[in-house]
């Protein structure tokens, strides 16, 4: 029995990795730059897209496929700033697959599109297991839940190719080690790229968004 559950689960990843590579292969034909922004319940994934669009929206073109296990309440806040947004609805599901983004993205304009967000599932263990087809993945820690969280889930810290530290202006009232934590994050992914900021107050937000504005750059010259 427990040889056929393995079978299956190997089945199932590899179904979706080709699917997510069929997804990448369409987002490059439109020189889109697509990023998987994957964090716990309230660290602050949607805050940090919401900053984005605020200083990017007049020089980006960007839409967000939003993944919650229900509800539209996010997907409806950025619809708001004039944003296309797709809703999905994983009904219990913890986090999303290359299906789901193959089918939000037959519901966008990718030729009016240069940037996406995917808002994954908020959960640290599966979401880094399923590839959607996107280019970087990007983890959020928010520093209330802790230095230990990349002892604890270090599969989501070690697949990130950029880790966001949000509630920064938090630090001076919290019990979090700073030099462990970066200490950890070189031993697990020494080569992700790591940004303190407060979407409450914009401390730091500068440096993501020179980031996110390199990246797209580089996308688009995909294009032919």
């Amino acid at each position: 029995m427990a040889i056929k559950v393995i079978k299956v689960l190997e089945d199932i990843l590899g179904a979706n990795t080709e699917l997510a590579k069929e997804n990448q292969s369409r987002l490059d034909k439109h020189g889109i730059l697509t990023v998987n922004i994957m964090a716990s319940p309230g660290a602050g994934k949607t805050s940090l897209i919401m900053q984005t669009i605020k200083h990017l929206k007049q020089e980006t073109r960007i839409a967000v496929i939003e993944g919650d296990v229900a509800s539209s309440l996010d997907a409806e806040t950025v619809n708001a700033q004039g944003i296309p947004a797709v809703q999905i609805n994983t009904a219990g599901g913890c986090h999303l697959d290359a299906n789901m983004i193959a089918k939000a993205l037959d519901e966008l304009s990718l030729e009016d599109t240069d940037l996406i967000f995917i808002e994954n599932v908020g959960n640290l263990i599966c979401p880094a297991e399923f590839d959607l087809g996107e280019h970087k993945k990007v983890m959020i820690l928010s520093l209330p839940e802790g230095d230990d969280k990349p002892h604890k889930y270090p599969l989501m810290f070690s697949e990130a190719d950029v880790i966001i530290l949000n509630k920064y202006d938090l630090l001076p009232l919290l019990d979090f080690d700073m030099p462990a934590f970066r200490k950890a994050i070189a031993g697990l992914n020494p080569k992700a790229k790591i940004f303190s900021v407060s979407c409450q107050t914009g401390e730091g937000i500068e440096a993501w968004l020179d980031w996110v504005r390199g990246e797209t750059g580089k996308t688009n010259q995909r294009l032919p």
